[in-house]
């Protein structure tokens, strides 16, 4: 694996191609609409890919001496633990229980622990921010977030350090307002959140 930095247009080469981009019309995590979603499994399901991502997050937060890397469930189980693998410290993962985003499985961050927070793609970055909100309820330190797309038309603002990969505006719509479900295309629903009735 190379040490050398990656480039937002490095980052984008890599999802295409592993055939990431998809077309069409699909709800996303956020429950926006959009004419373009990134299956991040078409990237995870690749261990050297995933870890040369990883690897990306790892220079970039490598000196914030990281005590636990943290992920939401699915997802950022995988980027959570590649990347706390590469720094030699805990990973975990946060998951919803009543539709509350929660530490589960005897998971503990303590006061004043150094948390970095990893995710795959964000659009609103309402889950990112849950995680954020669920380690600093237990008295985190967080030295930032890290993800590998920030997709939203506006960058993510956040009040912690944030990194993106790669910025990559793409369209969102409320549903609402969704000029493909006015033009009837199939509505698809990825992802796992919908399974459990989740949103």
């Amino acid at each position: 694996m190379s040490c050398e930095a990656l480039t937002s247009s490095d980052v984008e080469a890599i999802l295409r191609s592993c055939g990431a981009f998809l077309d069409g019309h699909f709800v996303l995590s956020s429950g926006m609409h959009s004419a373009h979603y990134i299956e991040k499994f078409r990237v995870l399901e690749r261990p050297d890919i995933t870890a040369a991502l990883c690897a990306e997050f790892v220079r970039r937060f490598c000196n914030e001496g990281i005590d636990v890397v943290l992920g939401a469930a699915v997802g950022g189980i995988i980027l959570a633990y590649e990347t706390a693998r590469q720094l030699g410290c805990k990973a975990m993962f946060t998951e919803r229980e009543g539709g509350l985003m929660k530490l589960r499985r005897g998971f503990a961050i303590h006061v004043g622990m150094n948390v970095l927070v990893v995710e795959d793609i964000v659009t609103t970055g309402s889950s990112l921010k849950e995680v954020i909100s669920v380690a600093k309820s237990h008295g985190a330190n967080i030295v930032g977030a890290a993800v590998i797309v920030d997709r939203g038309k506006e960058p993510l603002q956040l009040d912690v350090r944030f990194e993106a990969l790669l910025r990559l505006p793409l369209d969102a719509y409320e549903p609402n307002e969704c000029p493909l479900c006015k033009l009837g295309i199939p509505l698809q629903v990825p992802g796992s959140r919908h399974l459990s009735g989740q949103q």
